[in-house]
């Protein structure tokens, strides 16, 4: 993980200053790149860091301020059948510190995304949302609304359309904050809602270059309505 400041000029972003890279030991306390494929990412208040992970094995990681190695979660049942590269993708916690997360594909383009909740120590599955055209999962958060935001993306074969879907804590309220169009961005799956000084929604998101030098990491942002 890589930590930093956002500089700002008149509200918009124009830089990142501080940058320094924060290392994750594996649950046997030892660091290595790959020991598994990382994909979300959730902070508690107390600075508790939650990972989710997509291989090789499908499953959310603990890291208490201060921990020396990964804590394993216990695992949903369904998390052994999950699609390999297609797994755990977005993990976002609420305001009480539930986790969220849900799978980068649902199994089938008619299948609604299950949306895992940890709470009191077990996993439940309080509501799924539907799967609407050929966007995939790539990230959540919930924002100061108490609202979860999905961040979706669909590879065309020569750019990528992003969408975020906004939906209540229940499933229920499904709104379409933003979609656009193909080549609008690059890869964005990271995402974080926060309420900015004059009481605005804005969401903050990142794209992954995959290591490709034909892609690029943006940091963009967008202010949106309640």
């Amino acid at each position: 993980m890589t930590t930093g400041d956002l500089i700002r000029e008149n509200g918009i972003i124009t830089g990142v200053a501080n940058a320094q890279e924060v290392s994750f030991p594996r649950p046997n306390g030892t660091l290595g790149k790959r020991w598994a494929d990382s994909e979300g990412l959730a902070i508690a208040p107390d600075g508790t860091v939650y990972i989710s992970t997509e291989g090789p094995r499908h499953r959310v990681y603990e890291f208490p301020a201060g921990a020396t190695k990964a804590i394993p979660l216990p695992q949903h049942p369904d998390f052994a059948n999950l699609q390999r590269n297609s797994s755990l993708e977005a993990l976002a916690i609420g305001a009480d510190g539930a986790l969220y997360t849900l799978p980068e594909r649902s199994g089938r383009m008619t299948r609604p995304f299950p949306v895992y909740r940890y709470k009191d120590g077990a996993w439940d599955i309080p509501f799924r949302i539907p799967r609407t055209g050929e966007h995939l999962v790539s990230g959540a958060d919930v924002g100061p609304d108490n609202r979860l935001y999905i961040l979706e993306r669909d590879f065309t074969g020569v750019g990528f359309k992003s969408r975020v879907r906004r939906f209540d804590l229940d499933g229920t309220g499904e709104t379409t904050v933003l979609d656009t169009r193909n080549g609008t961005h690059d890869n964005l799956e990271g995402i974080s809602i926060w309420r900015d000084s004059e009481g605005h929604l804005r969401l903050t998101m990142i794209s992954d270059d995959n290591f490709n030098f034909f892609q690029q990491t943006e940091i963009v942002e967008y202010q949106i309505d309640d």
